[in-house]
């Protein structure tokens, strides 16, 4: 499953709105360390062009 959320982000990282949509949904359906991982990834490859996204959904986590 992990793997099949990164590849969707991947996909819809040219929407702000859709990635944060579908980051939401991912973070729902995945175990709490799939999550930490997930969180791990999208802030390697994420970081610089959605931190405010990324802040806002792993702030609860």
């Amino acid at each position: 499953m992990l793997s099949y959320v990164k590849t969707v982000l991947t996909r819809v990282s040219f929407d702000a709105w859709l990635f944060e949509k579908e980051l939401r949904k991912a973070i729902k359906a995945l175990i709490a360390e799939e999550v930490q991982e997930l969180r791990s990834w999208c802030y390697a490859n994420f970081g610089g062009q959605y931190q405010a996204i990324l802040n806002r959904c792993f702030v609860v986590v």
